[in-house]
């Protein structure tokens, strides 16, 4: 069973950072290569969405909403994903959810971890 290890989250004030980290069971990883890890988020009343996706090959993409304040990047050997958010806004608080899609179409999400930015 492949399992995700989310951490990073917290409290933290407007226009600061936090650094969330995703970890994927190796055992899985070893046989079946992780295609793309994503990040999403999904605040109090709103659907989830998508923050910012990494390919296995290195080209990234983000949302316009944090586009220019976070950077995704990942550590294949560790088979762990970073999000980098920086100048952090009250807009951003929700909770972060880590998803892999594997080359088979396989796909599994973290538990999620919490962030709330305070103005």
């Amino acid at each position: 069973q492949v399992q995700l290890v989310e951490s990073g989250g917290g409290l933290v004030q407007a226009g600061g950072s936090l650094r969330l980290s995703c970890v994927v069971s190796e055992s899985t990883v070893s046989t079946h290569p992780i295609a793309w890890y994503r990040w999403f988020r999904q605040a109090p009343g709103k659907q989830r969405e998508g923050v910012a996706t990494i390919s296995r090959g290195g080209p990234t993409t983000y949302a316009d909403s944090v586009k220019g304040r976070c950077t995704i990047s990942r550590d294949n050997e560790k088979n762990t994903v970073f999000l980098q958010m920086d100048a952090l806004e009250p807009e951003d608080t929700a909770v972060y959810y880590c998803n892999v899609v594997f080359f088979s179409g396989d796909a599994y999400w973290g538990q999620g971890t919490q962030v709330t930015v305070t103005s």
